[in-house]
Formats: C-alpha cells, sequence, structure tokens
C-alpha cells in the first residue's frame, strides 16, 4: 500500500498525524494534519502500525513522553484518533517506543525501553496492553527498540547507553524438547501465553552487538520490501553512537553470527565534540543518512562494484540555531553567514556541468567558535571580520585552498576572481586543540604532518592531538566531517577594544574603514569604534548614544556613517579629511527627544543606493525614510535642520526587525524596501518623494510573502545582492530580476529573486 500517512511528535507536547491526500508528490498535494493532545511534556518517542489490510480502518499508535506515561491512540474505522489507554511509569522516563504482531497471529504487541534498563513488553488483551515480561540485560538507559518480523519469528533490536546493542527473539513455543544430554545446554527462555488465541510464545536472547566505545542512542533494521508476493526483511542493523561511528550490521553467512560489515566513521572534529544522535536506511538499503548533535545531516551511499565500500554524499546543511547576520560578497557571488550555533557560514551556488540546474549548497565554514556569533562584515571579497559574545573582533581571509574549490563548484575561472595568487598564501587552517584562534597552514605545515603508521609516543601532546589539514580538490558541495575540519580560514587579526559583547559591525565601500559598536548601558560604552583596515588599528572612537548602537551603515559614496541605537535616536557622521591614519568622522546630525519619530528601540537602519535618504525600522512597528543628506548644507548646525523626516511613518503592523533598500531602482524611479517583521513575515514596498512634504501616497505595497516563503521565526537580517553581481551568471537576467537574502530566527537562510518591473 502506498505510504499516505505520517505521525510525528514534538516538544510541544502533541502529537501530529499528517494525511496526504491523492496521487503525486508531497510538494504539491493537499496535506491534512490532525493533531493529538494529552501528554503533559515533550514528546519523545512514537510508533504506528496498521491493524488490518485496509489503512483507513484501524490504527493504533505509541507515544512516550518525558511526562512518564506512554499512550495508546487508536482509529476505528474512518472515525477520529483517540486516546483508550494511558501506561504510568512513576517516576522513570520512557526513551523510545516500538509496536508490531505476534508472529503468527493480528494480536498487538509494545516494547518500551526507557531509564530502568530493562525492556517491557505489552501485549494488548481485551482492548487493553498489558505489561507480560520485562526483558533484564541492559546495564544503562535503554534508548531504542524496533522490532523487525522476520516469516515466523519476530525479532527486537535495542541499543542502550552500556555502549551494547541487543537482539531478542519471539517464537511460538513449541513442543518440550525431550531432557537429553544433547539438550542440556539452552539458551534461557522467558515463556508467556496469550489467551486470543490460545498461544504460548518463547523470548530468547539471539545476539549481543559489542563494537561502539560511547552511547549508542540509536539502532534501525533496514526496511523490509515486498519481493515474490511476500514481505521480505533483510538481516541488516544500522547504529548511531556518541563515539562518532555509524555502523552496519549483518550475520555471516556460514556461521550466522552478527558481525560489522561497514563502520563509517566521521573525522575527530574540531568543533563538534559529540557523535551522532540516530540514522536510517533509505526504502533500498543503498544508502544511509545520520544526523549529529550540531545538527547536522550526514548522507552515505553504498558503492556500485564494492558493497563494503560507502561514500560520502553531497546533503543539505544549515546552521541549527538562530541566524544573526548575511551578507553578500560585493560581487555578489556566494553569501557569509553567522549564528547562535557558533559558526561562520559560506553558501555559494553550485553548477553541475552539462547541467542547467544551480542549486545553492554550505561550501566552507569559516569558523568554528566558542561564542554564539552576532555579526559580520565582508572587508573586500573574500575577506571578512566577525563579532561574537566577546568583546573581541576577528578577521579572516581566505585559504587558497577554498578559492580553488569556489572556482570548481561555481564554475567561474581563478582567473575571473581577482585572488592574489602568491605563494606565501596559506592553503588552509586548524584550530589547535585547546585554543579558539584558526591557525594558518603553509604547504611547509602539510608536508611536516607525520605519516599515519609512524609510531607515536604516549607523551602529553599527544593526548591533544593537532588536526590534520587535509587539501582536497573539490568539484561539488564538501560533506559535513570535511566541512567541520578543512573549510577554516585563517584567523589575521583581532581587534581589542569594546568592554563589552560586540553587536554589529559594518564596513565602508571601499575597504578602508571598518565601524564596531558594544552591548551598552552607559554612554561610555555606547561608543562607535572606527578601525583602519590597513592598519588593524583603532582609529576613532564616537561617543553619543546612551544605550547600545543597535547597527551601523555607511553610505554607498563612503561619506556618511549612519548608527541607530537602542535609546531611540539615530546618530549621522560624515567624513572629514582624512589624517595620516586615516579617515576622520564627524558629528553631523541626530534626533533628540524633541524630534524623534520612533518610540521603541530602533532594531535596523540602510541606505538608499544614491545617499541621499536613509531608512529606520522599530519595535514600534513604524518605518521611516530620512533625507537629504546630499544637501549643500555642511556645518554641523544647518545639517541638524536639513535631515528630517522625508516619508510618512509606515505602519508595519507588527515589530519591524529588518530594512534594506534595494540597490537598483524600480521602474518610475522609486526606491524597493524589504521590511523584515517579528513574525518572520518579508513585505517590499516602493516609495518615490513626490512633493516638498510627506505623503502616504508615496508609499506603495508590492509584495506580501506567503507564511511558505517567509520566515516562521522573526527576520534578523534582509541584504540586497550587489549591482556588480555578473549578469548572466544565473537563470535570471539581472536587469529584470534582484535578489535579496535573508536570515532568521529559525535557523533558516532564504535567498529570494525578486521581478524589479513587477
Amino acid at each position: 500500500a502506498a505510504e499516505t500517512e505520517l505521525i510525528s511528535g514534538g516538544s510541544d507536547k502533541q502529537l501530529i498525524l499528517w494525511e496526504w491526500n491523492g496521487m503525486g508528490t508531497w510538494n504539491n498535494q493537499l496535506v491534512r494534519s490532525v493533531p493529538l493532545e494529552g501528554h503533559t511534556e515533550a514528546v519523545c518517542a512514537v510508533d504506528a502500525v496498521y491493524q488490518s489490510d485496509e489503512p483507513d480502518s484501524h490504527l493504533l499508535v505509541a507515544s512516550a513522553a518525558s511526562d512518564s506515561t506512554v499512550r495508546i491512540w487508536a482509529r476505528r474505522g474512518g472515525s477520529e484518533v483517540k486516546c483508550i489507554q494511558i501506561l504510568q511509569f512513576g517516576n522513570g522516563f520512557i526513551m523510545d517506543v516500538s509496536l508490531s504482531f505476534l508472529p503468527g497471529s493480528n494480536v498487538p504487541i509494545l516494547a518500551c525501553g526507557g531509564d530502568d534498563c530493562k525492556i517491557n513488553l505489552f501485549i494488548q488483551q481485551d482492548g487493553q496492553f498489558q505489561r507480560t515480561l520485562t526483558l533484564p540485560g541492559h546495564e544503562d538507559w535503554i534508548r531504542s527498540v524496533e522490532w523487525a518480523v522476520c516469516g515466523e519469528e519476530l525479532l527486537l533490536v535495542s541499543c542502550a547507553q552500556d555502549c551494547l546493542i541487543r537482539i531478542w527473539k519471539v517464537c511460538t513455543k513449541s513442543k518440550q524438547f525431550p531432557e537429553d544430554e544433547n539438550y542440556s545446554i539452552r539458551l534461557k527462555e522467558n515463556v508467556f501465553t496469550v489467551k486470543d488465541p490460545l498461544k504460548t510464545y518463547a523470548v530468547t536472547l539471539e545476539s549481543v552487538l559489542a563494537g561502539h566505545e560511547n552511547w549508542v542512542y540509536a539502532v534501525h533494521w533496514q526496511p523490509s520490501f515486498f519481493k515474490d508476493g511476500s514481505m521480505q526483511q533483510p538481516m541488516r542493523i544500522l547504529s548511531a553512537s556518541m563515539d562518532k561511528t555509524v555502523i552496519l550490521w549483518a550475520p555471516e553467512e556460514e556461521s550466522g553470527v552478527w558481525l560489522e560489515q561497514a563502520s563509517v566513521r566521521v573525522g575527530e572534529v574540531g568543533g563538534n565534540t559529540l557523535g551522532f544522535f540516530d540514522c536510517q536506511f533509505s526504502p533500498d538499503g543503498s544508502m544511509i543518512v545520520a544526523h549529529a548533535f550540531h545538527g547536522a545531516l550526514h548522507l552515505w551511499k553504498q558503492a556500485a562494484l564494492n558493497k563494503k565500500e560507502w561514500t560520502p554524499e553531497v546533503v543539505i546543511s544549515g546552521h541549527f540555531s538562530s541566524v544573526e547576520d548575511v551578507k553578500w560578497d560585493p560581487q555578489g557571488e556566494f553569501i557569509v553567514s553567522v549564528g547562535s550555533d557558533q559558526t561562520t557560514r559560506v553558501f555559494a551556488p553550485w553548477k553541475r556541468k552539462h547541467e542547467a540546474e544551480v542549486t545553492w549548497h554550505e561550501i566552507a565554514r569559516p569558523q568554528i567558535h566558542g561564542y554564539d556569533m552576532r555579526c559580520l562584515a565582508m572587508v573586500g571579497r573574500f575577506q571578512f571580520v566577525s563579532g561574537a559574545d566577546e568583546k573581541v573582533l576577528r578577521v579572516f581571509r581566505a585559504p587558497r585552498n577554498f578559492v580553488e574549490n569556489f572556482s570548481n563548484i561555481t564554475g567561474i575561472p581563478v582567473g575571473k576572481l581577482h585572488y592574489r595568487q602568491t605563494s606565501d598564501l596559506p592553503k588552509g587552517a586548524v584550530v589547535p586543540a585547546l585554543g579558539l584562534s584558526n591557525k594558518a597552514i603553509f604547504k611547509e605545515d602539510i608536508a611536516l604532518q607525520p605519516a599515519e603508521d609512524e609510531e607515536t609516543f604516549n607523551t602529553i601532546s599527544n593526548q591533544y592531538p593537532e588536526i590534520d589539514f587535509q587539501p582536497l580538490i573539490l568539484t561539488e558541495p564538501p560533506p559535513e566531517d570535511h566541512l567541520l575540519q578543512n573549510t577554516l580560514w585563517p584567523e589575521i587579526q583581532k581587534l581589542y577594544g569594546h568592554g563589552y559583547e560586540v553587536v554589529c559591525v559594518a564596513c565602508n565601500n571601499s575597504n578602508t574603514v571598518i565601524a564596531s559598536a558594544c552591548k551598552a548601558s552607559k554612554k561610555e560604552h555606547a561608543a562607535i569604534i572606527l578601525w583602519s583596515t590597513a592598519s588593524w588599528k583603532k582609529l576613532q572612537s564616537l561617543t553619543f548614544h546612551n544605550l547600545t548602537v543597535t547597527q551601523l551603515a555607511f553610505s554607498p559614496n563612503d561619506k556618511l556613517l549612519l548608527a541607530v541605537s537602542r535609546d531611540r535616536n539615530w546618530s549621522l557622521w560624515k567624513k572629514q579629511d582624512s589624517s595620516e591614519s586615516g579617515p576622520v568622522f564627524c558629528f553631523c546630525a541626530s534626533t533628540n527627544k524633541n524630534t524623534a519619530l520612533h518610540s521603541r528601540i530602533i532594531w535596523s537602519c540602510d541606505w538608499t543606493p544614491d545617499s541621499k535618504y536613509f531608512i529606520t525600522g522599530s519595535r514600534d512597528k513604524k518605518v521611516i525614510i530620512w533625507g537629504q543628506c546630499d544637501s549643500p548644507e555642511t556645518s554641523e548646525g544647518t545639517a541638524l535642520d536639513a535631515v528630517r523626516p522625508r516619508s510618512t511613518a509606515l505602519d508595519a503592523g507588527e515589530s519591524v526587525t529588518a530594512v534594506s533598500v534595494g540597490c537598483v531602482l524600480a521602474p518610475g524611479g522609486r526606491y524597493i524596501i524589504a521590511i523584515g517583521l517579528e513574525s518572520g513575515m518579508i513585505n517590499l514596498h516602493t516609495w518615490k518623494q513626490s512633493g516638498q512634504e510627506p505623503a502616504s501616497e508615496d508609499w506603495s505595497k508590492c509584495v506580501q510573502m506567503d507564511n511558505s516563503q517567509s520566515h516562521a521565526l522573526a527576520v534578523k537580517r534582509l541584504c540586497w545582492r550587489p549591482r556588480k553581481g555578473r549578469a548572466g551568471h544565473d537563470d535570471h537576467d539581472s536587469s529584470k530580476w534582484l535578489q535579496l537574502a535573508s536570515c532568521g530566527a529559525d535557523h533558516c537562510v532564504k535567498i529570494f529573486n525578486v521581478n524589479r518591473s513587477a
């Protein structure tokens, strides 16, 4: 039968039964969801079986939650799913549940594994599940249990934090063996009898698999398949462990002893100290997917010729916590993002040879940090500065290996990347065992790495081995273990000066000055610090705001610096004649208690591409355009009067968390403005000043993205692709189409194609 129903459980304390209506794919067909409420804590395990050949008639569901209960749900005929029984486990927790039917009958059997180190078997009699048997053996919490029907036998596999996997067999109890010497040594049997139909069953321990060196979190059978008129169950098991391995087990043909078939091991990985959490076979058993504690998916495919060989495959990846900032590179060829998952990631389009399809993938992870990341700014093409929940800004530059692989994956020739190809460039970077800074690796360092078979003496230094950097040549996006280990960028500078955690950073368009600000509750801490990118020295400290500066933006012509703050004001700083050390900025204009139009924190700001106006978005739901910043008045007093609201306050309907102005104008000379909201919605408006006084008619709403396109949580940052992006690089004509990158608290980075003329 076609699989048309899916059951899921989550930390929202409910189960959802997803029903897929119609023939086709999951994407474009109507899907109905039925919530099942009853648990009082997070649901941690769920399983379901059909009780007849007609799926719509009888459905049986078991769910375990942190409220120390297992609930049994049933659907009879076409009625609703109802909770028919609650199994109480006192103060204990059940980690996993699995449902099946006793051999040769339609009597449901439920296996529950939990923190009491025992497997509890429940048999349904007279419509109620009754505890029938307890299987001891494991010596720590049981993390996973799963049934498999194998001919006339029922097999149960279980794994636990004692690093072991156990296989149990349930079969019909045949007539007793005669008490003969030949039968004196037998496996211990646990026997139980079922009333309807009257049958006796025996449970024996089939095998104990020891191969993992740490907690085993998940164990699964290869899915059964239909062949020659009956269901066939392959004798293969997959297990995932905290020891960073996924192991494939199968019985040996001659002896029947279960052995390790293939161990898929990810490297001892920097920035990742935990192993795998779960794993699954593909339906035909030719692929394995696993996911790790840091949110990443790993995919392996069985080699066509050598069945014992498994190779890593390209898989989707991304942040596993809130994405705080996103930026295009100045040429618009790739994007860089930072997130609360303590990583910086580079995404780029993968251009396959002889294929028109272009898909975006993560191609590097330049920074794996020990603090939550907060902000970043591109300093030229292959260099960026990032800020985290620490007082230091860190500057990174792309190594040679990244540029070569970037060229291979995107199809852009290295010669067109304008990357200075000098011999002294590092090949890559590593994080020292007890450090936070990415250390550059040069060609000579790779040559000095010891051979694998070389005997290493057990010294203190060998207990914390350096992670080997392998300069691989890639033609497709790298797999997860390669991303973690071989795509770091060397850290070339640290910038010290802030007293608290860095909140925002910006770089001017000529890549000569960086501005940054940190968390502040006093005026002296709210100062904006300017840095020179030539000497990496502090140029200036700009003091004005009383509370945290939330965003900084240089005007496209580099003449002005805009700051918005938690104190509900903005400030404008004008570039003066440069001194020997670098440019000098002086105060130009601001709002104050009397002139401020925002009544809550100003979260975001941006400039129009002609440097005439700037835009501010606030928690008070208002978006306001200010100007005119290119007016001839330059003296401080008149500039304060010259910069005033040029638009009416646009009511966005809810808190505005991000704004960005398109670098190309819409037809009619209108500015295209993207507005990100706290709910995750993104709206596109256009604006053009019509008269001397602000008018609400100047605003025009063009697009309100629907829920499927928007973020599920607050939009953190919006960023339009720069105009320098090469025409014809993607499928869209660059004169007609614009691209908008967004990031949100829902862990997502999204790229939208926006039709300029529409």
